[in-house]
């Protein structure tokens, strides 16, 4: 763990709004931090290990000085009050720019307070940040909720390459201009050598913004994203804006879906399941953005029309909780909640139900034993940045078995063009692309899963992080 008394030393800083770890109570009362799942862990984290590397966050335990320790990294901890999770993240982060960013699907609020205490936080992350980097130390900030660190890091420490990368979708210039600090947004981005999408869209979207909203170091004078790369003329330096699509360990859960003990699950789910003919499944967090409801409703619309029989179809729901305390998100689950008790009343026999809803986290290899038992994976965001989960089920499937109905508004559509793709507003779009992926032959099935393997498989989340690195090294002054 670093203190903020340590020298500055960090060649290589990752800024994230959380720690790569989770704290766990053993039951002795003893405190351990274990390293968190996740793509992005698994990819920095060599990266950190190998190149006196730092991860700057915070802990995800308001009020709290602990600091975090896992071995072999170095975790620098930003403490964060209740108040300032409140205002920072649950409101301006998560009540104003997450539902902002994802077309607006839930009405953002725009709070004066809200964007104080983003603005504070921000800074509270760059001051760490430039206590532990390194003279000339790559720095890469990660996501919506640390806009402002680039400007403000760039400020105290003009030495350091920094990078940003958004893990979520950015608007189109009509809805971002609503944000009442949009400049300061624009600005606060501008403030890196090099600025990362998912696609080619939300680049082209930034570089408008920064011609019409440029920040006060800006000439105004940007070019367009022909077909990667684009970038923004500043007085002093060029900041490069670009596409990388992130992705997956896709080898890592490649080689754990190949395992026995998973394998074995899977059959078990299946008969637990009852051995219907076909399981649908989604995995969300729960989350008005991932187009639950879309899914149910289709179902509900395939039983009645009898183009899906009950007695041969379960979908089985996986829904961790998320932000249970937003009064969005609990109108949200009441509503999926009433859809699978309304399809159930219908359609369920006698201990056989139609839906399985699970509002619980997954562990991972339950989640892989999923993927690999299920039939068909339904993935039918309204909006989605990347969504990795389309991903991950394509990565377990080396039977080449199953079979992946696709949002045309997730990041992933762009690459998994074999999926059967559908419009997530077009209910009967939908329907016939579960239909149609349910009553797949064999060998259009088995083309389509090798299509969609070759492209998951050969781009994964290493080469995402190499090709973001790699840039960013590239960039420089003019």
């Amino acid at each position: 763990m670093t203190t903020m008394g340590a020298v500055p030393e960090a060649e290589f800083v990752v800024v994230a709004n959380r720690l790569p770890v989770d704290k766990e109570v053993l039951p002795d009362g003893e405190v351990r931090w274990k390293t968190s799942p996740g793509g992005l862990v698994a990819a920095l984290e060599p990266i950190l290990r190998s190149h006196a590397g730092a991860w700057v966050g915070w802990s995800g335990v308001p009020d709290s000085d602990e600091d975090p320790e896992v071995e072999g990294l170095d975790l620098v901890s930003v403490p964060l009050s209740s108040s300032e999770i409140a205002d920072y993240y649950e409101g301006f982060s998560n009540g104003t720019l997450w539902p902002l960013y994802h077309d607006v699907i839930a009405k953002p609020e725009y709070d004066r307070e809200w964007w104080n205490a983003y603005v504070a936080v921000n800074e509270k992350f760059a001051e760490a940040t430039a206590h532990v980097a390194a003279e000339g130390a790559l720095v890469w900030v990660q996501d919506y909720q640390l806009q402002l660190v680039p400007r403000m890091l760039r400020e105290m420490r003009p030495d350091l390459k920094i990078g940003f990368f958004l893990h979520i979708p950015f608007p189109p210039v009509e809805l971002f201009m609503q944000l009442p600090w949009r400049a300061e947004i624009v600005d606060g981005l501008l403030g890196a050598d090099l600025i990362g999408f998912h696609l080619p869209d939300g680049a082209e979207n930034f570089l408008y913004l920064a011609n019409r909203l440029g920040g006060h170091n800006a000439s105004r004078r940007s070019v367009g994203v022909r077909s990667k790369f684009g970038s923004v003329d500043l007085h002093d330096r060029v900041v490069t804006v670009g596409a990388f699509p992130i992705s997956i360990a896709s080898g890592e859960i490649d080689a754990a879906a190949k395992s026995k003990a998973i394998r074995k699950r899977a059959r078990e789910i299946r008969k637990e399941l009852g051995n219907p003919k076909t399981i649908l499944l989604g995995a969300d967090r729960l989350d008005y953005t991932k187009g639950i409801d879309v899914r149910l409703k289709a179902l509900a619309e395939l039983l009645e029309e009898n183009r899906l029989d009950p007695a041969e179809t379960v979908l089985v729901q996986l829904a961790t909780p998320s932000r249970e305390r937003v009064d969005s998100y609990v109108a949200m689950r009441s509503e999926i909640e009433q859809l699978v008790g309304h399809i159930n009343g219908a359609y369920a026999q006698v201990g056989r139900p139609v839906v399985e809803y699970l509002n619980r986290p997954m562990p991972r290899d339950e989640l892989v034993s999923f993927f690999v038992a299920a039939d068909v994976m339904l993935v039918t965001p309204l909006r989605d940045g990347m969504n990795l989960v389309a991903k991950e089920y394509v990565a377990c499937r080396s039977d080449l078995g199953g079979a992946l109905v696709l949002s045309e508004f997730t990041g992933a559509a762009a690459e998994l063009t074999a999926a059967y793709q559908a419009n997530p507003y077009d209910m009967e779009g939908v329907k016939n692309a579960i239909e149609a992926a349910v009553n797949q032959s064999r060998d259009e099935g088995r083309a389509r899963m090798r299509a969609l393997r070759r492209q998951v498989l050969t781009h994964d989340v290493e080469k995402w992080a190499k090709s973001f690195l790699d840039t960013l090294r590239n960039t420089g002054k003019k």
